[in-house]
Order: structure tokens, then sequence, then C-alpha cells
């Protein structure tokens, strides 16, 4: 099982959301995080949900992937905010997972998250790194849990 950050707007989807129904991670625009959910997230893999761009910034939560690496079905939709004419069921360009809840934490906020030298790897600490889907090791999963706790 492997480890991941996936950030989120909670105007847009929250960890509360998550807990209500379970979701399609679509909408991932960048090339990178793409990447990340083609190639690397797997089913059962857990996410740690990150609210940005709101008040309260931080790890709200954890999910737990029930199906990846597949199209985003919403490139393919005209009505949608992510269609992107360019991709096709038969050669997709945008990809998504789905995820289930699996528990709420104590808001971390990045302020938190910053100061534990044991996560000054972590992609999100980093200056400069604005990824909405990235790798968490084990050992930075372990730290993360236990300043939740």
């Amino acid at each position: 099982m492997a480890y991941w950050l996936f950030k989120t707007e909670p105007e847009t989807f929250s960890i509360d959301d998550l807990a209500k129904k379970d979701t399609i991670w679509e909408g991932v625009r960048n090339y990178q995080a793409r990447n990340f959910l083609r190639d690397g997230v797997k089913e059962g893999d857990e996410v740690f949900i990150y609210h940005s761009s709101c008040k309260r910034v931080g790890i709200a939560g954890i999910g737990r992937v029930t199906r990846a690496g597949f199209a985003d079905p919403f490139a393919f939709d005209p009505d949608s905010r992510y269609f992107d004419p360019k991709s096709s069921p038969d050669k997709p360009i945008w990809y998504a997972a789905e995820l289930t809840f699996v528990r709420r934490l104590p808001l971390l906020s990045l302020a938190e998250l910053k100061a534990n030298p044991a996560l000054a790897e972590l992609a999100l600490v980093k200056k400069g790194s604005r990824l909405s889907v990235m790798p968490v090791s084990s050992a930075q999963w372990r730290s993360i849990l236990a300043m939740a706790e």
C-alpha cells in the first residue's frame, strides 16, 4: 500500500462531503499530478485529504482509494468545466480515482506540518509545491498520524 495527499478546496469538496458519499477524484489538470493518478495511485492506497484555499488550510482526514487509474469521465463531457476536447475514451489525457471515507482528523495546519522536521522532504511543505496529488512516504504518513493523536 502507498500513501498520498490529495488537495481540495472544501467549498468544492471537503472531508465532510467524502464522509457522506464516495467520490470520483476528478478534474486534476496538472501533468505530474495526472501521472501520479495514472501510474502511482492504486486500489487500497490511503490518502490524506488536504483542505486548501480556505481559512483553515490543512489535513482534515483520510480516504481510501477504491478504484484507480481510470480515464477522467469529466474530460469527455462538453458541459463539464473539466472538458478537454483533445482527450477521448480511446486516448485519455486525464485520469481519476475513486475514494471512500476512512476518518476525520483534527485539522493539522500547514504551519504545524512545516514545523515538524520529519516532514522536511514532504512535497507539500516545500516552497513552490502546488501539486494537487502527491506521494507521502510511510515515515511521513506515520509522523502525520502521530501529530493527529
